[in-house]
């Protein structure tokens, strides 16, 4: 008989959870061994006492579980010296956790009016807060100064330079990847973004393995016990938004 992975997630429908899919994209795009328990958002407090998803087992620590999508990533990184999950590099290093660390615990007006919903897409007048449209401008510069500053580092050590944030696909891309969903999901304002942010906002949308990743998602769809009737057609009633489904061969194309 084969052995089980030593990694068991925990989680919700990744089409709409920004925390599980943290998780699942780190250990999908590192190709990480893992199962998985898929539970509906009502079925939470059955599996976990906080209330909160996800949850990491680690089967060959007495089934260890590991609660909060950062502390998880960090665990699969330790545990995982040789994938690189974090940038190399101290200086890229440092930054990548850092840019991590403020989208983890930050970015609230953005949180909160748009709930994150994969294959959704709205047009019109889409509402943004003035504090909404700070953390846009943010976000957008986050992306901006990773790369800016991941490219003279790079350049420095005369090693290649990947594209995503800190060079190699990380942790820290992994962490921004719900939130650009909601740049497309609600056509947030870009007219703040720099060359150096569509790139990479290209670069993560195009990506073979973050397309497989994607499949995933239309996967789900195909499942209608994944549905959450709440997150869909958020604005339903307002006549100035419509309300449509983005096509799995959607590309990214920058302006």
């Amino acid at each position: 008989m084969t052995d089980q992975p030593d990694f068991h997630l925990i989680g919700t429908f990744t089409r709409y959870s920004s925390w599980t899919a943290r998780v699942e994209t780190v250990l999908e795009y590192f190709r990480i061994p893992y199962t998985a328990q898929i539970i509906r958002l009502e079925d939470v407090r059955d599996v976990s006492h906080s209330g909160l998803v996800p949850l990491l087992e680690c089967r060959s620590l007495g089934n260890l579980r590991i609660h909060d999508s950062l502390a998880i990533c960090e665990f699969l990184a330790e545990t995982n010296p040789d994938l690189g999950l974090w940038p190399r590099d101290r200086k890229l290093r440092a930054l990548a956790r850092s840019a991590a660390a403020e989208m983890h615990s930050g970015f609230s007006a953005i949180r909160n009016a748009y709930a994150t919903n994969f294959i959704a897409q709205y047009h019109g007048n889409i509402p943004v807060s003035e504090q909404a449209r700070k953390e846009i401008t943010r976000i957008l510069t986050i992306w901006e100064n990773a790369r800016k500053a991941t490219q003279a580092r790079l350049g420095e050590l005369g090693e290649k330079d990947e594209g995503f944030l800190f060079g190699g696909f990380s942790i820290a891309d992994a962490f921004f990847w719900p939130v650009l969903w909601r740049f497309r999901t609600y056509n947030l304002p870009l007219d703040t973004a720099t060359p150096e942010a569509l790139k990479w906002m290209e670069t993560m949308w195009n990506n073979p393995s973050m397309r497989k990743i994607i499949h995933r998602y239309y996967q789900q769809v195909e499942r209608p016990e994944t549905r959450i009737e709440k997150y869909e057609d958020m604005f339903r009633g307002q006549d100035d938004i419509s309300y449509t489904t983005i096509p799995e061969d959607w590309t990214f194309l920058r302006n």
